[in-house]
């Protein structure tokens, strides 16, 4: 059990927020959740996992960009970890609201950071970075001290907020940690990334409510793991003795192009792929139907073409390693959108 332990979880609507609180849940913590004031608040990851209305769980509104706020959120002392997943989180929407991206995704970790320095310098503060900092890789596969080369203004917000969290640690004590985490999907991926795109796609294709699924650069390889898994490893980075960076990867890398052939052999379709470039389709291998496509509408201003993680340090420092496969998530997530589409619903 936790010993009564209550974190703070900034962004527990998206993802990883959601995972994070059924795992600490499960362990014993009370947990307070932040959530961004909008048009449409959604709680259905949270529904999904059965956690929405657990006793030890309150959600509250909070403003990353706002340092009194906070300093306001911190004020409880009975508070001991805080996670930071808050962001504004999505690639292509960064290179369209750049300053946007900055306050949030940059500035707003500084906020938390300030807050614990003047509030509670005991609290355990976790910062998710993201593989996004490598960008233009200077080696592979990458590892905590490979350097860092950002392609976009999410990259760059990103990497401000690792090296803020690195200065308060160093210069006033904190137990600031960074996991530096690579791509990782779930059935509770968002459709505005590329994985799930692709999934309720083949799901929709399946169904007969989608002819055909439209892709920017699908060279681009990632290193994808299962969402879950990692959660669990941004929990034991801010249980370890000493505070420090870990990287949260599986070593594996594949193409976008692998990842939608994975997807539709999850519903028994062979993808076979012809033309290049641009030209590039994707046929059902047994009708010769056209089912993938590319647009370049997709493409991004700066491409970061190739991310693998090496998780050595966390496997030796904190016990941590992947397990679901990419065959196995892919699985997984197909189901989960045939189950949504066949039942109307689309999240």
């Amino acid at each position: 059990m936790a010993d009564n332990k209550k974190a703070v979880i900034t962004g527990i609507t998206g993802q990883d927020g959601a995972y994070l609180a059924e795992l600490l849940l499960h362990k014993g913590y009370d947990v307070i959740g932040t959530y961004r004031r909008t048009s449409s608040v959604n709680f259905w990851r949270l529904e999904e996992l059965g956690v929405i209305k657990h006793p030890n769980l309150s959600l509250v509104e909070y403003d990353l960009t706002d340092l009194g706020a906070s300093i306001r959120l911190l004020q409880d002392s009975s508070i001991t970890e805080v996670y930071n997943l808050a962001a504004q989180s999505f690639v292509g929407v960064s290179f369209e609201q750049p300053v946007t991206t900055a306050k949030i995704t940059g500035i707003g970790p500084l906020h938390l950071l300030e807050a614990i320095r003047i509030v509670n310098p005991k609290i355990r503060f976790y910062q998710a970075s993201t593989s996004e900092m490598f960008g233009k890789v200077q080696a592979v596969p990458q590892v905590e001290d490979t350097p860092f080369y950002p392609r976009s203004p999410y990259g760059v917000a990103k990497l401000y907020a690792h090296w803020m969290t690195v200065n308060y640690r160093e210069s006033y004590g904190i137990f600031g940690a960074s996991g530096i985490l690579f791509n990782h999907e779930s059935p509770l991926r968002g459709l505005e990334f590329v994985t799930r795109k692709i999934t309720d796609a083949v799901a929709k294709i399946t169904l007969g409510k989608q002819d055909v699924l439209e892709l920017g650069n699908i060279d681009a390889k990632r290193d994808w793991g299962f969402a879950k898994e990692y959660v669990d490893g941004m929990w034991r980075i801010l249980q370890a003795d000493v505070p420090d960076t870990f990287v949260l990867a599986t070593n594996r890398s594949e193409t976008v192009r692998d990842f939608v052939s994975l997807a539709f052999k999850a519903v028994d379709i062979a993808i076979e792929w012809t033309g290049n470039a641009e030209n590039e389709t994707g046929h059902c291998a047994a009708s010769g139907k056209t089912l993938v496509r590319i647009n370049p509408r997709f493409y991004r201003p700066a491409e970061v073409e190739l991310l693998i993680g090496n998780p050595a340090k966390a496997k030796s420092r904190l016990g941590w390693a992947p397990h679901t496969t990419l065959e196995e998530l892919c699985q997984m997530m197909v189901e989960a959108d045939m189950r949504r589409n066949q039942a109307g619903i689309s999240f």
